[in-house]
C-alpha cells in the first residue's frame, strides 16, 4: 500500500525542477511513496533530465501545455497513494515536510487538506499560503486597498488572513496550490481539479469544494518550504494577467451567482474588470514611455524654436494644429527607424529618424503651403529635435553604466542593457558569455542559451546561465524572457538556423548578431560591436525593414490590380469553360505556416504557362503571395520559413534550369533578403518576362 503520491506539473523550469526533485527524494520514504512529474510540453529538456537523473519518477509527457488543472488530473487518476500531495516544481521542501504533514493528517481525521508554511526566497512569509475565499466583501477590501492599510484587522485583513500569527496552526478557507496535501477519501468525495481553469484559480476552486463538503482545511506551520513564485508562469507564451483575471471571473460566476445581501455579484465582477483594466493600462503606459518622452522633447524643441525666431511665446497658439501634424510625422519616422523596439536606445537611429522627419515635414509644408508658418522655425525645430532625441538616449546608455549611482545602474538594467540569448552551447558560446561578463559596458545582459538540438539541453554550463530551450523554442523563450537580442556563436552559424531564426524573429522585433566565421555571405550590414576581441556583426536583412515591406506590398498591389483588371475576361472564360477547374491547394507561406491558394487545372492536370498564373494574381492582390518571392511549394515539403512570401518568380525560379542544390538555393534567398530593392524586383520581373 502506497502512503503518499507526490505530483509535480512542470513547464520549462528544468533547473528548478531538478532542485525540487532532489529535495523531495531526500524527504521521502523510498519504499512507501511514488512521485509523478507531468511535463506540460516543455522545450527546455525537462523531460530528458527526469529520465536521465530520476529513474524512480513516473513521467507523463504532454506534447503541449494542457494547463495546470488538466495536467494534475492526469496523474491524480493513476496515483495510488492514500494521500496525494501537489507540489510546484519551483519549490524546495525540508526533510521533514512530508512526514510532518502526514502525521498531522493522521492525528486529525476531520482535516481533508493541509498546507505548510511557505516562504519567499528572502525568508519572508508568502501571504498566499493561507487565505479566505474572495467573497464580495473580502474582494472589495482587497480591491480598494483596505486589506493593505489594515492588515491586522479581522474585518479588513481576511484576504490573506494577515491578522493571524504565521507560526500558529489555524483552520483556514484556502491554501496555496504550490503545496497541497489531500486525503484520498476527500478527493473521492469532491472530485479532481476543474479543468476549466487553465492556470490560476483551480486551487482556490478545489479548496472551496472541499470546504463545502464539510472537510477542514488547515494551515500547518510545523514545517515549511521555499517557493520561487511564478517561474512556470514566466515561461508561458500567453498573457498571464489576462489568464489570471479570467480565472477570477470564472470562480465568481461558478460559486457566487447570487452574490451577497449588500454586495451583489455584478459589483464583484465590476471590481475584477476594473482591477484588470488598471493593470492593462499600467502596462500600456510603460510601453508608451519612450514615445511619450520623445513627444516631450519635440514639444520643447518647438517652444525653443518659436522663442529663437520671434523672441517670445505669443505665436505659440498659432502652431497648435500644425504641431500635431509635425509631431505625428516625427514619431512615425522614429517608429520606422526601429526606435520603439524593446530596449532600442540608438543615438544614430534617432539622428536618422530626426533627419527623415525634417525632410518629410518640410516636404509637407511645400505641398500644403497653408501649414508653412515659418521655414526658420521648422529648421531650428528640426535641428533641436535631432540633438534632443539623440542626446537623451545617449545619456541613458552612459548613466546606465554608472557604478557610483545605484539608481542609474537599475535604469541601465531595465533600459540600457539588452536582454540577450546566445545560440550554441559549446565552447564558442561560453567564450562569448565570458567576454560579455568580463566587461560592464557591453550593453548586453545574457539571459540564457539556446541549443541547436535537444541533445544540447543536457550540456553542462556549470550553473553560469541556464539553457532555456532549442531554436524551435525561440518565440516562446523570447516572449517569456523579454529577449531583445540574439547572438549566434560561430559553431551555430549555418544557413538553416540563422535564416529560419531571423524569419521567425522579425515579428518579435529581435536584433540578430553573429560572431563571424567562414560565412561572411550571411552578414546583413556592416555595423559591428566589439566585445574585446570578439566582433558581433548585425544580421539585418533589407527586406525585413518596415519601409521596404510597405514598398514591396505597394508594388504588388499596384501591379496585381492592373493585371487582374486585364485578366477579367480570361477569368470568366476559364471559370465557365467545362475543361478547366479551380482547385484549392495548401502551400507553404514562407513563415513556417500554410495558406490556401487556387490552382488552375485542366482534365485534372495543372495548367502551366501564363494561363496557370491567372488565379495566382488574385492571391497576390489578397496579399497571400508576392510577384517576386520564394518558390511556391506544398506545405508538407517545406520545413523552414524564410521570412518572405512565395512568389510567381524570384531568383531561385529564374535559375531553375541550373538544377540548383539546396545550398545554392539558400544563397539566392539570402542574397535577395540582403539586397532587396524595388529595382531588383523590377529586374527579376523583366528577366522572367523574357526568359
Amino acid at each position: 500500500m502506497i502512503a503518499l503520491s507526490v505530483i509535480i506539473v512542470s513547464y520549462n523550469v528544468k533547473s528548478y525542477l531538478e532542485q525540487a526533485l532532489h529535495s523531495i527524494f531526500k524527504a521521502l520514504d523510498s519504499t512507501n511513496t511514488e512521485v509523478f512529474v507531468v511535463d506540460n510540453g516543455s522545450g527546455d529538456g525537462s523531460a530528458a533530465l527526469v529520465k536521465r537523473k530520476f529513474p524512480r519518477v513516473r513521467l507523463i509527457q504532454n506534447h503541449e501545455n494542457v494547463g495546470f488543472a488538466r495536467a494534475n488530473n492526469q496523474a491524480l487518476k493513476i496515483a495510488k497513494g492514500n494521500v496525494v500531495c501537489l507540489v510546484n516544481p519551483d519549490t524546495l521542501v525540508r526533510e521533514d515536510t512530508f512526514s510532518a504533514c502526514l502525521s498531522y493528517l493522521n492525528k486529525h481525521p476531520k482535516v481533508g487538506m493541509v498546507g505548510c508554511k511557505i516562504l519567499n526566497p528572502d525568508g519572508s512569509l508568502q501571504l498566499s499560503c493561507r487565505r479566505s475565499f474572495p467573497t464580495p466583501w473580502v474582494a472589495f477590501t482587497k480591491v480598494v486597498g483596505l486589506s493593505s492599510l489594515f492588515p491586522r484587522s479581522r474585518l479588513f485583513g481576511r484576504y490573506n488572513l494577515t491578522f493571524l500569527n504565521p507560526d500558529e496552526t489555524a483552520e483556514v478557507e484556502a491554501i496555496s496550490g504550490s503545496f497541497m496535501m489531500v486525503r484520498r477519501e476527500t478527493m473521492d468525495q469532491v472530485g479532481f481539479l476543474d479543468e476549466r481553469f487553465f492556470m490560476y484559480g483551480e486551487d482556490l476552486d478545489w479548496c472551496y469544494r472541499i470546504w463545502q463538503s464539510k472537510w477542514k482545511i488547515v494551515y500547518f506551520p510545523g514545517t515549511q518550504i521555499i517557493h520561487y513564485k511564478g517561474r512556470s508562469a514566466e515561461e508561458a507564451p500567453f498573457d498571464n494577467l489576462r489568464v489570471f483575471y479570467n480565472a477570477m471571473r470564472l470562480f465568481v460566476q461558478k460559486h457566487f451567482r447570487k452574490g451577497w445581501i449588500f454586495l451583489p455579484k455584478w459589483f464583484l465582477m465590476l471590481g475584477i474588470w476594473l482591477r484588470g483594466g488598471l493593470s492593462f493600462l499600467f502596462r500600456l503606459f510603460r510601453q508608451l514611455t519612450v514615445p511619450l518622452v520623445d513627444v516631450v522633447f519635440i514639444q520643447a524643441a518647438l517652444v525653443l524654436a518659436i522663442f529663437i525666431r520671434f523672441g517670445g511665446f505669443s505665436y505659440w497658439p498659432r502652431y497648435r494644429i500644425v504641431n500635431v501634424v509635425y509631431t505625428l510625422i516625427w514619431i512615425g519616422c522614429l517608429f520606422l527607424m526601429g526606435l520603439y523596439k524593446k530596449g532600442s536606445y540608438s543615438s544614430s537611429k534617432a539622428i536618422g529618424g530626426g533627419i527623415l522627419g525634417l525632410v518629410l515635414n518640410t516636404s509637407f509644408t511645400f505641398f500644403y503651403p497653408q501649414y508653412a508658418f515659418s521655414r526658420r522655425v521648422m529648421l531650428v525645430m528640426g535641428g533641436l529635435i535631432i540633438v534632443f532625441l539623440a542626446a537623451w538616449r545617449l545619456a541613458v546608455r552612459l548613466f546606465s553604466r554608472s557604478k557610483r549611482i545605484s539608481y542609474l545602474g537599475t535604469i541601465g538594467k531595465t533600459l540600457g542593457r539588452r536582454r540577450t540569448l546566445i545560440v550554441g552551447t559549446g565552447r564558442a558560446g561560453e567564450q562569448i558569455l565570458n567576454h560579455i561578463k568580463s566587461r560592464i559596458d557591453t550593453g548586453y545582459e545574457i539571459v540564457g542559451f539556446l541549443g541547436l538540438t535537444e541533445k544540447d539541453l543536457l550540456y553542462s554550463l556549470k550553473g553560469k546561465v541556464p539553457i532555456l530551450g532549442t531554436m524551435k523554442e525561440l518565440e516562446r523563450v523570447a516572449v517569456a524572457h523579454k529577449i531583445q537580442s540574439v547572438i549566434f556563436s560561430h559553431e551555430a552559424s549555418n544557413y538553416e538556423s540563422i535564416l529560419s531564426a531571423v524569419a521567425r524573429g522579425k515579428e518579435l522585433h529581435l536584433d540578430f548578431k553573429m560572431v563571424p566565421g567562414d560565412m561572411d555571405v550571411i552578414i546583413g550590414q556592416s555595423s559591428i560591436d566589439m566585445i574585446e576581441d570578439i566582433p558581433l556583426i548585425d544580421i539585418d536583412y533589407r527586406l525585413f525593414s518596415i519601409p521596404n515591406q510597405m514598398l514591396k506590398r505597394s508594388v504588388d498591389l499596384i501591379v496585381s490590380i492592373f493585371i487582374v483588371f486585364l485578366f477579367i475576361p480570361v477569368l470568366l472564360f476559364l471559370w465557365l469553360h467545362p475543361s478547366f477547374q479551380f482547385r484549392k491547394i495548401i502551400i507553404a507561406d514562407g513563415h513556417q505556416g500554410s495558406i490556401p491558394v487556387w490552382e488552375l487545372r485542366k482534365k485534372d492536370r495543372k495548367v502551366s504557362g501564363w494561363p496557370g498564373t491567372v488565379p495566382l494574381w488574385i492571391e497576390i492582390l489578397k496579399g497571400r503571395l508576392s510577384i517576386v518571392g520564394t518558390e511556391i511549394k506544398p506545405f508538407d515539403e517545406s520545413r523552414n520559413g524564410y521570412g518572405f512570401k512565395p512568389g510567381l518568380t524570384g531568383l531561385v525560379q529564374l535559375n531553375r534550369s541550373k538544377d540548383l542544390t539546396e545550398k545554392e538555393k539558400e544563397r539566392y534567398r539570402i542574397y535577395y533578403l540582403r539586397n532587396y530593392s524595388v529595382l531588383l524586383d523590377i529586374e527579376v520581373m523583366i528577366r522572367s518576362l523574357f526568359r
